[in-house]
Formats: structure tokens, C-alpha cells, sequence
């Protein structure tokens, strides 16, 4: 395990506390690559509404955006806002069958996350509503063993990467420094915005072949573990 000893200002003189580091990762096009042109249809297919309403209504309309920053607190909320708005019932199940016809399983990534894990704590830190979190058992099972109860998203956290905010209360749910955490992800701006935070970050990337560097990734994790 990767631990780093630091002076205690609070504790008696000379106490020595012993911290983890933390390794967050995003989870869409950094650990499950995903495609919102393959969810749509699907979507549409369940709900019996078209791709245009669903995408003009909920998505254009800026409530998928809300659902992400904690605009509702379970995903029964989130399913009968979505009818409300769209015109479109689904279940729990459906939600999930098209949101797991968007995803596909990055193999390196998810060897980088294992990685991690044996040498600190690891955490989901996503912009998502609270239907994934509840889902991650059923679209990412062998993600959700690996994170446990680590399961961050921006719904929980009342705000969206890049925003300051998320890092610091995600770094809280750990009691962890800045210094002793780093974000995986795929937007350059939620790298930017973990590095004005004060973390360390990796930007996770795929090449014009449309290959991710999957060998970059865990290289960070061990340069990052070996610091």
C-alpha cells in the first residue's frame, strides 16, 4: 500500500499520522468508453417516444444536467421527473438496458483501476445522476467490486467536475490532501479544474486509431504510487 507520514497539527507534538492515497477515476470514456448515439434509440425504443423529444426535452432541456448536480435525491424521483418531462415511462430495468447499450468495457482501464486499488484507495468520481450510482452493480459489475462503497457521483455531491467544489468535498469523504489524491479522466477541463484543486491528474486520452492509452494510465498509477 502506498501510505504517506505526516505531522499532525492538531494531535500532541511530534504525533505521526499515516495517510492513504486516493485514486479517483471518471467512469464515461475513461473506464467504460459510451456513446449517447447508441442510447437514444434504445431509450426511445422502451419509452415509445421519439429520439427527438427525448433529446430536446431532457437532455437540451437541462434536466439530465440538474439530475447530475443532485436536482433529484432517488432515482424513483429521477424516473417520474423524466416521464413528467418527456412523456416516456420507464422502470429502474429499462433505464438501465439503455444505458448499458451505451457502454463498453475499457480492459486497460479497468486493469489500471485494480492496479490502483492494491496500492490505495480508489473512487468512482463522476458526473452522473443517481440512477447510475444505483446501477453500477448491473452496468459495470466488476467495476463496482473493485470500488466497494466508493461510488462518488456528482448527484451525491451537489456539484459537477470542473467545479472546485466537487474535488474538496470528495476529497473530504476520505479526510485526504490534495497532494495525496489523483483524478483519471478524460476532459481536459475536469484535469485542469483537479489540478487548480490542488491534485494530481492524469489525462486520459485515445489515439486517431481510436485506441485508449490504456499503458499511459497505469504508468500514472505507479508514478503516482512511487512519488
Amino acid at each position: 500500500m502506498s501510505r504517506r507520514k505526516v505531522l499532525c497539527d492538531s494531535a500532541p507534538r511530534g504525533t505521526i499520522l499515516v495517510t492513504m492515497d486516493v485514486y479517483f477515476f471518471d467512469c464515461d470514456k475513461t473506464l467504460y468508453d459510451y456513446d449517447f448515439h447508441k442510447r437514444l434509440p434504445r431509450l426511445a425504443e422502451l419509452s415509445g417516444v421519439s429520439q427527438y423529444r427525448l433529446a430536446s426535452s431532457w437532455w437540451a432541456g437541462g434536466h439530465e444536467r440538474a439530475a447530475e448536480i443532485g436536482e433529484y435525491a432517488t432515482s424513483e424521483e429521477y424516473l417520474a421527473a423524466f416521464a413528467e418531462v418527456t412523456g416516456g415511462r420507464l422502470t429502474l430495468e429499462q433505464w438501465q438496458e439503455a444505458r448499458k447499450a451505451a457502454m463498453t468495457r475499457i480492459d486497460g482501464s479497468v486493469e489500471a483501476l485494480r492496479a490502483a486499488a492494491g496500492l490505495g484507495t480508489v473512487s468512482l468520481l463522476s458526473n452522473n445522476p443517481i440512477p447510475f450510482k444505483d446501477s453500477l452493480p448491473v452496468l459495470m459489475p466488476d467495476v463496482a467490486n473493485i470500488l466497494g462503497s466508493n461510488d462518488l457521483v456528482s448527484a451525491v455531491l451537489g456539484a459537477r467536475k470542473p467545479e472546485r467544489r466537487v474535488y474538496t468535498r470528495a476529497l473530504g469523504r476520505f479526510g485526504a490532501r490534495p497532494e495525496d489524491a489523483i483524478l483519471f479522466d478524460d476532459s481536459l477541463a475536469n484535469v485542469e479544474g483537479a489540478r487548480e484543486a490542488g491534485m494530481h491528474a492524469y489525462h486520459f486520452t485515445r489515439g486517431e486509431d481510436g485506441t485508449f492509452d490504456t499503458d499511459g494510465m497505469l504508468a500514472a498509477v505507479r508514478a503516482f504510487a512511487e512519488r
